[in-house]
């Protein structure tokens, strides 16, 4: 009758451990939203994304205003489509402008908001025309190699004609 007792204790202690140990790894990943308040959506075209994902935040001075709720891509203009899910108690003049930006040097990208001047707020299903794309690392750097080499390649030639 103990043992089972027991059994039953450390049972109960190991299934609480194991769904905490889901819950941090959920919250961690940011695949879990705990968010009860009510939303509206708002969608902006990007020229490039990089790394952005769903679920990634929307902030505002540093403090998150909403999520990434979906990301696809327009046939028409080419360009990415990104539907934001931005919490209601924060309203957004209809000019505010985007921006995908990057946590620290190599760290994971979230949208910036960047509030306009407008009185008209954004309500949803809105569409954010200023936006600015995200700088890629990978470009950054073909960029300055091909720079360097032009420069190498002008040097030799302007050399050879002194």
């Amino acid at each position: 009758m103990e043992r089972s007792k027991n059994d039953v204790w450390v049972g109960l202690f190991v299934m609480l451990g194991l769904a905490a140990v889901l819950f941090l790894a959920l919250k961690a990943a940011n695949l879990l939203n705990l968010n009860f308040e009510a939303n509206y959506r708002v969608q902006a075209k990007f020229d490039n994304i990089g790394g952005l994902k769903p679920k990634a935040a929307v902030k505002s001075a540093g403090v998150v205003v909403g999520r990434v709720e979906d990301i696809g891509f327009d046939d028409q203009t080419y360009q990415a489509r990104v539907t934001l899910s931005m919490q209601k108690r924060y309203a957004f003049p209809k000019d505010s402008s985007l921006k995908i930006l990057t946590s620290g040097l190599l760290g994971e990208q979230y949208v910036g908001i960047e509030p306009g001047a407008s009185d008209q707020v954004l309500a949803d299903g809105d569409t954010v025309s200023s936006t600015q794309s995200a700088l890629v690392l990978e470009n950054l750097i073909g960029q300055v190699l091909f720079n360097k080499a032009a420069e190498a390649g002008d040097g030799g030639a302007s050399g050879a004609k002194k």
